[in-house]
């Protein structure tokens, strides 16, 4: 049983294996969606299709057809995430354990590089077999699903600050761009810019809760690659509804060092009422869906 199907709405109604059977078997016969792409052996095709269980959420299958019929491999939930949360270089793999994908995205913003579950394993093997990938730069729309989370006052800033902030943001995703070309120069400049930060925590710490310093954080989370922990502000936020089980879920969009993404998370697992503004704070499991050149 996938463990981010509460995220969902599935929190109640799906307990055990034989649940689960009978919602991908939903899934198979009521899809809403359907890529197929034919292996180059012309006697396979990966199969992927996908039903929404509210605005924006769902649950994906994904496996393989052949003379004998469909094999399911894999399927996982899913929050489809608006607009395009960064434009940088990304490499993509396979798993080990199956024909699902992760990305590795190096975005300057977060100092890290950012590992994902991909979202679309159709659309890339379609492109992949075009060689439409060579030379063209795409896009990453990312969002998350969490398990565990609350809400957090915000900071109080004025516009000069919050200006500050966006310009400090920019200037460093630029040096650590020019620092992984080999400029010392930026090199430099960040270490003295790390330097700096830590003196100043270290100072304001001793009297200071750490979350009225640290408005936004980033960073990796348990033993899985793709698993974060996360603290951003609020943009906007919904209330939906599951479907098939009425469970009300929470849709945010957040901003966290400098990246916007969206993240959907049960009602039942969130501390506290979401408002624009304030922050949000917990574990998300990280997907993205790779937005190809038309």
């Amino acid at each position: 049983m996938h463990s981010f199907l509460r995220a969902i709405g599935f929190s109640d109604s799906i307990s055990t294996e034989y649940d689960v059977e009978e919602l991908l078997e939903d899934v198979f016969k009521n899809y809403q969606h359907r890529e197929a792409v034919k292996e180059e052996d012309g006697k396979r095709a990966f199969i992927e299709m996908d039903k929404s269980f509210g605005p924006e959420i769902g649950i994906k299958l994904c496996g393989e057809l052949d003379e004998h019929g469909f094999h399911r491999q894999y399927y996982f939930p899913y929050l489809n995430g608006s607009g395009e949360t960064s434009s940088e270089d990304l490499s993509l793999e396979r798993r080990a354990n199956g024909d699902s994908y992760v990305g590795v995205c190096d975005d300057g913003r977060v100092g890290c590089s950012l590992i994902f579950y991909l979202q679309n394993p159709a659309n890339l093997r379609q492109e992949s077999l075009l060689n439409h990938l060579k030379g063209n730069r795409v896009t990453t729309t990312f969002s998350g699903l969490s398990l565990n989370g609350m809400i957090l006052l915000p900071i109080k800033e004025n516009e000069t600050q919050k200006e500050e902030k966006r310009d400090s943001f920019s200037n460093r995703s630029t040096l650590v761009t020019a620092a992984k070309n080999g400029s010392q120069e930026a090199i430099e400049s960040l270490t003295l810019d790390d330097m700096d930060t830590y003196s100043m925590l270290s100072r304001r710490v001793v009297s200071e809760d750490v979350f009225t310093i640290v408005d936004t954080f980033f960073m990796p989370y348990g033993m899985e690659c793709d698993q974060y922990q996360i603290m951003g502000i609020i943009n906007f936020y919904t209330k939906v509804y599951n479907s098939y089980t009425k469970e009300a879920l929470y849709q945010m969009n957040v901003e966290c060092n400098g990246m916007y993404f969206d993240i959907c998370i049960n009602k039942k697992d969130l501390l506290g009422d979401p408002e624009i503004g304030r922050r949000f704070k917990g574990s998300i499991w990280l997907q993205g869906r790779i937005n190809f050149p038309k």
